[in-house]
């Protein structure tokens, strides 16, 4: 019972449930606030109607899942106060610049001119309004830098000294807390990543309609579009998730050597990566696996005879660092985890280039399986950003600021593992309520279906914009 109600793994149970609950809509609101703006860009220059249709209808399940964003964005910063605050007085000093750029700046620049984007259709003129939401655009990738800012600073601590005195660290130089080298390979990785989410669902939603036959005129090419953002981003993701993986083994080597399962020092052709793998059940050696000769050595230090440390000697080197104890992760979590990112990110890309080539010169499936698996598709790329963060957040274990600071001495000291269990039940609770409602929401955003609007004035050239929308 007393293990049940340990504080320290509830409040990492709730931390972990609300953030992954909360990242759901991250992803889809910066890729499709990207992708409205394109649409809208596409109907300033040309004029077809079916652009600003297309606008409009993923314009709407954009707004609904940044609504729901801020709402479930809220709870996690009452929760570092609340279970963690060991760790907000040990990060409050260096935290707090990030966070407030975040807030008055991005968050700003989102909030602001999202209402003029909702209430600006033919108030303001076409390339105002047009500029209205890519300023949005920019402002939901700018949240996301200096988020990823905050969270690199407990991946690599940069820019601070320790104050022993108050037993903190304080920031001196913000600008190598904002270059910190895992935040600037961290954040196109992230970009990347939520551009193929946002594609996903545009296929998906896409795919929904043409499975039907309706909506040819604006749902072709916004199956076109995703089809070619998801493979363009998924590459991108790609190619900066290798520098991410460099990023990583040079501040957290403990972290690849967990995601390969490698417990001893290897180079060259035994520096293979691991397909699968089975080890001792004290995580000390290796039992059975299946590699790829020369991979590790390749990802981790991009030449065939480097070197990847093994888990046994960091392990050696940490206790010698930091003193006695286990400074692993839990090994099933970050090995699969990686590998689920990858495996999932992979399978999406070749679920476009499927499209693209079925879809090819105009043609379009008669067979109903295609379709249903473009539909499905959808969750691919937001199940390998939600394994992504796992790997990335566990990877770190046991540190919550890598060297600096353990996870056990960062959570509340006088809050009771029942007080944690209430809230977790509680917010478990809300959390389903909401899921219940936004999936609801965009299900009848998807199925209604793009905005039938009127040819433009002939004198103004304004569109009569319908009233349901938004």
């Amino acid at each position: 019972m007393n293990e049940l109600l340990d504080p320290l793994l509830l409040a990492r149970w709730q931390f972990g449930l609300t953030t992954v609950y909360h990242f759901l809509f991250v992803p889809i609101t910066i890729g499709l606030a990207t992708s409205a703006a394109i649409f809208q860009t596409a109907w300033y220059r040309t004029g077809k109607l079916e652009y600003l249709r297309i606008t409009r209808f993923f314009g709407t399940i954009f707004l609904i899942n940044f609504a729901m964003g801020v709402v479930t964005g809220i709870v996690q910063e009452f929760q570092f106060g609340m279970n963690w605050s060991e760790y907000s007085r040990f990060v409050g000093d260096v935290f707090g610049a990030p966070l407030a750029l975040e807030g008055l700046l991005a968050f700003f620049l989102e909030a602001t001119f999202i209402g003029i984007w909702i209430f600006g259709w033919n108030r303001l003129p076409r390339g105002l309004h047009l500029a209205s939401i890519w300023i949005v655009a920019v402002g939901t990738i700018l949240s996301a830098y200096f988020i990823i800012a905050a969270n690199a600073f407990m991946q690599n601590p940069v820019g601070f000294q320790i104050n022993e005195e108050r037993g903190r660290a304080e920031l001196v130089d913000i600008w190598a807390l904002l270059t910190n080298p895992v935040a600037l390979a961290a954040f196109p990785h992230t970009i990347a990543a939520s551009f193929m989410v946002g594609a996903g669902l545009i296929i998906s939603a896409a795919a929904w309609h043409l499975a039907r036959n309706q909506h040819l005129d604006t749902m072709r090419p916004a199956l076109k579009f995703g089809l070619w953002m998801m493979v363009v981003s998924g590459v991108l993701t790609v190619v900066f998730g290798d520098q991410l993986s460099l990023a990583m083994v040079a501040t957290q080597p403990m972290k690849m050597a967990a995601a390969e399962a490698a417990f001893d020092t290897v180079c060259g052709a035994d520096a293979s990566f691991s397909l699968f793998t089975l080890g001792t059940p004290d995580g000390s050696s290796e039992l059975f696996s299946i590699r790829v000769p020369y991979l590790l050595s390749l990802l981790s230090t991009h030449s065939f005879d480097g070197c990847v440390e093994g888990i046994n000697d960091l392990r050696a080197q940490y206790q010698e660092l930091f003193g006695p104890g286990d400074y692993t992760p839990i090994l099933w979590v970050t090995y699969w985890s990686f590998r689920w990112m990858m495996g999932l990110g992979f399978l999406h890309i070749f679920v476009a280039l499927v499209g693209l080539w079925l879809t090819r010169k105009g043609r379009m499936p008669k067979q109903a399986w295609v379709w249903k698996a473009a539909v499905w598709s959808f969750p691919l790329s937001l199940a390998a950003m939600i394994v992504g963060w796992v790997f990335t957040e566990m990877g770190r274990q046991p540190w919550i600021v890598f060297s600096q600071l353990f996870t056990e001495s960062a959570v509340s000291p006088n809050v009771s593992g029942l007080d944690v269990l209430i809230s977790l039940v509680a917010f478990t609770l809300i959390y389903g309520a909401l899921a219940v409602v936004e999936f609801k929401l965009i299900i009848r955003a998807v199925k209604q279906g793009p905005p039938e609007l009127a040819e433009p004035d002939p004198e103004t050239g304004r569109v009569e914009q319908p009233t349901t929308v938004y």
